[in-house]
């Protein structure tokens, strides 16, 4: 399963799509000179529900705000619970 990005300013998305049709995403905004990743969204289509593509999306943000020296501030519920889940993740969640 292929989970692409895109980002354009201060706002970016990870998601799985078929045929042109998303089933997966995980939508997210830049803020504080881009040292802060919000994640305002999760939504995972019924069909891949089960399948952990909502805790790999997070992840793959997870791995972003690594890479680019950010921290993250899960508004949305869903990954804010996969954050409480995953203390391996405490490192990027911000203060």
């Amino acid at each position: 399963m292929l989970i692409q990005h895109k980002q354009e300013g201060n706002r970016g998305i990870y998601f799985i799509e078929d045929d042109g049709n998303v089933l997966a995403e995980i939508i997210y905004a830049n803020a504080d000179d881009d040292k802060l990743m919000i994640i305002e969204h999760t939504e995972v289509d019924d069909e891949l529900r089960g399948k952990n593509v909502g805790y790999e999306l997070v992840h793959k943000v997870v791995d972003h705000a690594r890479m680019h020296g950010q921290k993250v501030a899960p508004i949305c519920p869903f990954a804010k619970a996969i954050f409480d889940k995953k203390p391996d993740f405490q490192d990027v969640l911000a203060q």
